[in-house]
């Protein structure tokens, strides 16, 4: 079914030229600016110093990655986005890039974004860089998506590691800080994307995507969410007692994760999508906050 329709589409749009646009499209830039800012938290808050140019150069490098692991995603996953409605209008199902240009586009980048982070940066960071796009395409996209309702909790790493590949362009290698930040994303993923999956489930199950609530069902899915959030707040606090933030992140972070409890006891004991989405709106601000607060922390106590 989402073959047919994929190639239905490819047919009445196979005249159409790409724009910048649409190659930009292909880079999922809403997901890159998440991983851009968290990579940037990490290379901020990273003990030691680096060059302002090089700073800019691994963020663009890990900007360059993530939108390369984005086209790479949409050219594997071209069949399900065209069965889907929240993704249906993407530029491949759309039939506005061609799947061999996606795929050509994406390896060129993420070629690209791992020899200039070696080159100019360091090769440990290049190596996490490296890492991080082959796990999402394809241990989380190729593999896991399709086969089991577990695809985010394990998939969730690809988008937990640029925090750690910001701390190795200014460190050079992998410390404990650096898994504080991994965890809190990894432990962030899962509640935040059974959110989504929660009001989206008859979009996944028209694709043939196991999410938890088509696999499981809501009610299991709810009260995974409210398990992963109890795990997720004091995990967010971590920073602040292995060196890497003051106490007055760690307030600032129990406080947030608070709230994110809260929000998902609201959900687990009510299956009502007004608070699936509310609470899919507040992980995504959630995150930002917390990487924000690491940030502003780190920045008071270095003045």
């Amino acid at each position: 079914m989402a073959e047919a329709t994929l190639a239905s589409t490819l047919t009445e749009n196979s005249s159409a030229e790409p724009s910048v646009r649409d190659f930009l499209a292909l880079l999922k830039p809403r997901v890159m600016s998440l991983v851009v800012f968290s990579g940037a938290a990490g290379l901020f808050v990273a003990p030691g110093s680096i060059h302002p140019v090089l700073a800019a150069v691994a963020i663009l490098c890990i900007a360059i990655g993530a939108g390369a692991s984005g086209a790479i995603n949409m050219w594997y996953d071209a069949d399900i986005d065209a069965a889907m409605t929240r993704t249906a209008k993407r530029p491949i199902p759309s039939g506005l890039i061609d799947p061999s240009t996606a795929l050509s586009f994406g390896c060129v980048l993420a070629a690209g974004s791992v020899a200039l982070m070696g080159v100019a940066v360091n090769w440990a960071a290049a190596a996490i860089l490296a890492l991080t796009i082959g796990f999402y395409v394809f241990i989380y996209t190729m593999w896991l998506k399709r086969s089991t309702p577990q695809n985010i909790v394990i998939g969730g790493a690809a988008g937990a590691f640029p925090p750690m590949i910001g701390w190795a362009a200014v460190t050079g290698d992998i410390a404990i800080g650096s898994v504080t930040l991994f965890l809190i994303i990894f432990f962030w993923t899962p509640p935040h994307f059974w959110a989504l999956a929660l009001y989206k489930a008859n979009d996944y199950a028209a694709a043939g995507v196991p999410m938890l609530p088509v696999v499981a069902g809501r009610n299991e899915t709810r009260k995974q969410i409210l398990i992963y959030s109890l795990i997720l707040a004091p995990i967010c606090v971590l920073p602040s007692l292995v060196g890497v933030s003051s106490f007055a992140y760690g307030g600032f972070a129990a406080a947030l994760g608070l709230a994110f409890v809260f929000m998902s006891f609201q959900l687990f004991r009510s299956d009502d999508d007004r608070h699936a989405k509310r609470l899919f709106g507040f992980s995504i601000l959630y995150l930002f906050l917390l990487f924000g607060g690491l940030i502003a922390d780190h920045a008071l106590i270095a003045g």
